[in-house]
């Protein structure tokens, strides 16, 4: 009766110990701000770091972990080099998570300002940079 478990189990164990290891990669939350960010499109580190308010090497261990789980993908433009998302829908997670967190909230009685406040920002992000990616 259950045969089909015992076939499909390595591959479910397989298919969830590699998503483990994508959900540790955000397990940081500079991590997380740096996929939202490149959700609104391609940047240097200097850019990221900015935007984080976090040092250079802080912010280059955080994208040399990204891009070793194949998170970002790098491109160099002379000396420069700029990030961007691998799979852009990867942002959308973090929009996703907002959500789940916004309605766990809800439901508890926590105050949602911060949370909803991140969430229309970088949803007009990623759809300011769907607009211009449209254009092109």
């Amino acid at each position: 009766m259950y045969e089909y478990l015992n076939i499909s189990m390595p591959v479910r164990e397989i298919a969830s110990r590699e998503l483990a290891k994508l959900f540790a990669v955000f397990a940081h939350p500079d991590r997380v701000r740096i996929v939202e960010e490149l959700g609104a499109g391609e940047k240097d580190v200097n850019t990221i770091q900015a935007v984080l308010g976090v040092s250079h090497s802080r912010t280059s261990q955080n994208l040399a972990i990204l891009r070793a789980n194949r998170v970002v993908v790098e491109r160099r433009e002379g000396r420069r080099v700029l990030y961007r998302l691998a799979q852009p829908e990867l942002a959308k997670w973090a929009l996703d998570g907002l959500r789940f967190i916004a309605g766990e909230a809800e439901a508890s009685g926590m105050r949602m300002t911060a949370i909803e406040e991140a969430r229309q920002i970088w949803a007009n992000e990623q759809a300011g940079e769907l607009l211009l990616a449209d254009r092109d």
